[in-house]
């Protein structure tokens, strides 16, 4: 019963980490341009998280080392991200 679990939590997170690129493909035909959308690092995170989880599970150091660095990458993308939409904020407060 807990390795169907832990199974389906390893699924999950697969799919999840797997459709992040066909938002970006998708996002990217609508604009006619390469194009990285903000779905795409939280679909990154979801599916990771869920990835690592099942990696310890499994015990695998090799897929725990490899999930958790992209995480911390995704992590940051999506803190770089919310720097920069602030940023207009804080000139339009700084101009006032």
């Amino acid at each position: 019963m807990i390795a169907g679990l832990w199974l389906g939590i390893g699924l999950v997170g697969q799919a999840m980490f797997s459709a992040r690129f066909l938002v970006q493909w998708w996002a990217s035909e609508r604009e006619g341009r390469s194009v990285i959308p903000h779905s795409f690092w939280y679909l990154s995170i979801a599916g990771s998280l869920s990835l690592v989880a099942y990696a310890i599970y499994q015990r695998d150091p090799v897929f725990i080392i490899g999930q958790g660095a992209g995480l911390a990458i995704y992590m940051r993308n999506i803190r770089l991200i919310r720097r920069q939409s602030r940023a207009p904020e804080a000139l339009v407060e700084n101009a006032a």
